[in-house]
């Protein structure tokens, strides 16, 4: 699953969480699946943040010919 960049703080929640996990649960197929869940549940997030900031797209230029 492919992360990519993110702030400094969802970081460190993300790196707390599955430590966090990491701790209360031993087995490792149990914890790969909580850790996606974890990431299920922040990227989501993180995706609607983004799309509230993008720019609509510029007017097209109409050109007139005599």
């Amino acid at each position: 699953m492919s992360k990519g960049k993110l702030p400094k703080s969802l970081r460190k929640y993300i790196r707390l969480q599955k430590a966090h996990i990491r701790r209360e649960v031993f087995t490792l197929a149990k914890q790969q699946e909580l850790i996606d869940e974890l990431y299920r549940k922040v990227l989501p997030m993180r995706r609607t943040q983004q799309s509230e900031q993008i720019v609509p797209p510029l007017k097209q230029a109409i050109t007139i010919s005599k």
